[in-house]
């Protein structure tokens, strides 16, 4: 699977999920597109994207997109509150459908 990090979340943050190829949005040069550019062009080279941004189900029509949108909802955008997040981003990779987008939240208090 090809994921890409989306540029709201932390470089250092692909380094921590164990999959063959992860890229981050600022490492291509892609931190300045505008979220449909974003999906537009993430949607050629991967399968899916990973962001805290939780307007893009909403002000996205992801059906659009042949991508799968992991949207991660953590305390902040920082390491320590990403990384007990990844077993579940990882779960939730392969069932992560194209054209939607999976949420992934701590469980509740």
């Amino acid at each position: 699977m090809r994921v890409l990090i989306d540029a709201c979340l932390p470089v250092e943050f692909k380094d921590h999920l164990p999959l063959p190829v992860v890229r981050a949005a600022r490492e291509l040069g892609w931190q300045g597109l505008k979220n449909g550019d974003l999906l537009a062009r993430a949607a050629q080279q991967f399968d899916a994207i990973i962001t805290m941004d939780r307007n893009i189900p909403s002000h996205q029509k992801l059906s659009r997109f042949p991508i799968a949108v992991v949207v991660v909802r953590a305390k902040s955008n920082r390491l320590p509150d990403l990384l007990p997040l990844v077993p579940e981003i990882v779960r939730s990779l392969p069932a992560a459908r194209k054209g939607a987008a999976t949420v992934v939240a701590p469980p509740p208090a």
